[in-house]
């Protein structure tokens, strides 16, 4: 009966509120104290540990960046205004490792970077246009595509310096695979990595073999599939024909992938180092020199460390300039079908 009376009252038996009190200050107005409720109490507290646990979660994370790429970093932008040789006391020199690098008194510093941009622009059209085309055969759904697709994709499961020393050995000129196979067909082999003229494009198409059919197939594969049917049964009903449906419909949907795979390839192509110490140490009379190399050489070699981290950073305001730029630029030519809807 009790219950009733306290439903009737509007009174919940369940409900235990805090005592409320009436403060009145001296000459001031009353207040209404409602206890520890009123500032949050346990739900703000709990708040709190979660957010704890969060933090305490991706602290690995945070510890290893600050010790292992922050650091260093800032670590290696202070000793760039030094002459440090590990073994002796900095001495601070100002601006002198990159007056040293850009004025031409190391003789190495661009022709690293010519040498870098070379490769570069031979390896990021043809990477680009050939994964590009692999992609599109694969986006045929045609029979065995499961298995080009591992047959493409091994290339890279294998490591940089084993892909490097096994093409060393078959481009051997006396004893290699490739040669012996192009005498077989009465073909003269060329000297490969003996050769200067040939040692960097040898250097690209081992780089090709072991990254065209990677991630930027995959990536490729993947802005295909996204392209709505519907565009190619239009295309076809106005009688365009596979290549005018391939560069007015599937040109334009996949310029965002076109975008995405071109900053990565710059960047990685800017980067190269592993296949050229392993295959050619730079050489030979420096044709595959690249700016990599230079940046090692300097730092682990001359022991530089000073020279080293300008060249660093001098490396990072390129990198990051070319990368701004690709995006200053992307306006003009990269389509994003869902930017016209917002409009």
């Amino acid at each position: 009966m009790g219950r009733v009376l306290r439903e009737e009252r509007g009174d919940s038996p369940t409900l235990n509120p805090q005592p409320s009190t009436l403060n009145r200050g001296p000459g001031g107005p009353a207040t209404l104290n409602r206890g520890p409720a009123a500032g949050g109490g346990p739900g703000r507290s709990r708040h709190y540990r979660r957010a704890i646990e969060g933090y305490l979660y991706i602290s690995p994370w945070i510890v290893g960046f600050l010790a292992f790429t922050l650091g260093p970093m800032l670590f290696s932008l202070y000793i760039s205004f030094f002459n440090w040789s590990v073994l002796g006391t900095p001495r601070f020199a100002g601006l002198g490792n990159y007056v040293q690098a850009l004025s031409g008194a190391d003789p190495l510093f661009w022709t690293s970077w010519a040498r870098t941009w070379q490769y570069a622009l031979m390896f990021i059209p043809a990477g680009l246009v050939i994964s590009l085309l692999l992609a599109t055969m694969l986006n045929q759904k045609l029979k065995g595509t499961v298995l080009f697709r591992t047959l493409f994709f091994l290339p890279t499961l294998i490591p940089v310096v084993a892909s490097a020393l096994l093409w060393r050995w078959m481009l051997q000129p006396d004893i290699g695979l490739v040669n012996y196979l192009l005498w077989r067909i009465h073909v003269v082999g060329p000297r490969w990595f003996n050769d200067a003229k040939m040692a960097l494009p040898a250097l690209v198409m081992i780089a090709l073999w072991g990254s065209v059919g990677g991630s930027r197939m995959i990536i490729f594969l993947a802005g295909l599939q996204g392209v709505p049917d519907e565009l190619y049964d239009a295309a076809k009903v106005d009688g365009a024909n596979w290549w005018h449906r391939f560069r007015n419909v599937t040109l334009p949907m996949i310029t965002p992938t076109i975008f995405f795979n071109l900053v990565l390839g710059v960047i990685g192509a800017l980067q190269v180092f592993s296949i050229s110490f392993v295959a050619t140490e730079g050489g030979p009379a420096y044709a595959t020199w690249f700016y990599m190399l230079q940046l090692y050489d300097s730092a682990f070699r001359n022991y530089l460390m000073g020279y080293a981290s300008a060249l660093a950073w001098i490396f990072f305001v390129v990198v990051l300039g070319l990368t701004l730029i690709q995006f200053k630029l992307s306006g003009g030519w990269v389509y994003y079908a869902g930017e016209e809807t917002g409009k």
